[in-house]
């Protein structure tokens, strides 16, 4: 089989098993009672994404071929997230938070390396093939996100949204990957001690003398500060929507009926805009394109805010379409930013910085922040026989908080950073 095709595949299936559950997972979350814990289901994503990584890379560098990692971490990742969905099937509504969160975070801490890694072994099987990776890797790379679309399709079509069958989907899939990461080319072990990372330099320590550069530091810490907003939409959008079936007006609508295909189109707009990001950034320069993406973020919540699946479902439609401003125009552009000013031989580094400045520390304060708001307009007013509209009052009004943050935070981006002469 072409070397493309192949690695299109481990594209497909890598963001699958992701896709299966990560938008819809609330919803079930908050049928069984655990809503107010939905945001530790998605704030451990940025727990174990400042360490596992960097930790399964040296094992990939230095004592077992990548491609060999990859299977190990997704069979472990699928048994984990297997045990989860059967525990929570087995349990029905008496399932114990702690039991179904201790099965899930091994599950995510096996699975985030897995992204790196299947960067790793396309990028090496490329190379060795003699293609571009530049060239020949963007087109390979859509095909995940497709892969995450049609999961998302898959689990609401056959009525999983709300039920562990949706975790059960992810860890079948990732048992599949597994055995098919087996078939991917070789990758070289590194046993050469005088080219191998420390521990210190894998997990991108060394990075932190660029704080010592204030527009470095400052940015970084915008970095943070945006990456409170990563993960709200993913872990509330799917139960906010589906929310509105409490209300006789809305119950019957497509939206309510099957919010995951609704969200997707978010995904959709990401593979749009992605193509876009080399244009706007030659065109405008990192801060302009930076705010443009805050302010997605402003028009992702408030759009959230002002809508409902019927009359109004134009509004969350619009909040779809703007989300791929919102992610792409910064962690892209934000990772060319970082590209382009730090020196080569801290460049890694500085991405690993980066990366866990918005999906670490970001996502996972930003995450916890958004849960205690939520739980407060929200599941404990349900709690104490709050319904219908009541709910959706209280919905609105973290939307409207979320957005609020946005602008402020773009606002002082606006007036704090500065951009140099030079286009990103």
């Amino acid at each position: 089989m072409n070397l493309k095709i192949r690695l299109t595949i481990l594209n497909f299936l890598e963001f699958a098993v992701w896709g299966a559950y990560l938008t819809s997972m609330g919803t079930y979350l908050a049928g069984v009672g655990l809503g107010s814990n939905i945001g530790w289901f998605y704030s451990v994503q940025g727990i174990v994404s400042i360490f596992m990584p960097a930790l399964m890379g040296i094992m990939a560098d230095r004592w077992m071929e990548g491609q060999r990692v990859l299977s190990l971490c997704h069979a472990l990742a699928g048994l984990f997230m297997i045990g989860a969905s059967t525990y929570a099937y087995q349990s029905g509504d008496a399932v114990q938070f702690s039991i179904l969160f201790g099965l899930y975070t091994c599950s995510v801490a096996f699975f985030m390396p897995t992204i790196a890694l299947s960067y790793s072994v396309a990028y090496a099987a490329l190379e060795k093939a003699g293609y571009d990776t530049v060239k020949a890797f963007p087109p390979i790379r859509v095909w995940g996100t497709v892969g995450f679309i049609v999961t998302m399709w898959v689990v609401d079509l056959f009525g999983l949204q709300a039920t562990p069958g949706q975790w059960m989907v992810s860890g079948a899939l990732s048992l599949v990957m597994a055995a098919y990461s087996l078939t991917m080319p070789r990758m070289p072990i590194n046993r050469d001690s005088s080219q191998q990372k420390t521990l210190a330099e894998a997990l991108g320590l060394n990075a932190f003398k660029l704080f010592l550069n204030p527009r470095m530091a400052m940015f970084f810490g915008f970095a943070m500060l945006l990456g409170f907003c990563l993960q709200i939409s993913n872990g509330y959008a799917n139960p906010f929507i589906t929310s509105f079936g409490g209300i006789a007006e809305y119950a019957d609508t497509f939206g309510v009926q099957h919010a995951n295909i609704l969200i997707s189109l978010s995904q959709m707009s990401e593979t749009l805009c992605i193509l876009l990001i080399p244009f706007f950034l030659s065109r405008f320069g990192i801060k302009k394109v930076v705010l443009m993406a805050l302010l997605g973020w402003v028009l992702r919540f408030g759009f959230f805010a002002v809508g409902n699946p019927g009359s109004g479902v134009w509004l969350f439609i619009l909040s779809m379409i703007v989300y791929g401003v919102a992610f792409d125009f910064f962690n892209i552009s934000g990772s060319l930013f970082v590209n382009q000013e730090t020196d080569e031989s801290i460049r890694s580094s500085a991405q690993g910085l980066f990366m866990m400045m918005t999906n670490g520390i970001g996502a996972f304060v930003g995450t916890l922040v958004a849960q205690a708001v939520i739980n407060n307009y929200v599941f404990t007013p349900q709690a104490n026989g709050a319904t219908g509209e009541a709910v959706i009052a209280g919905w609105q009004t973290c939307w409207y908080i979320f957005a609020g943050y946005a602008l402020v935070v773009a606002v002082l981006f606006a007036l704090l950073f500065k951009d140099s002469k030079a286009k990103a």
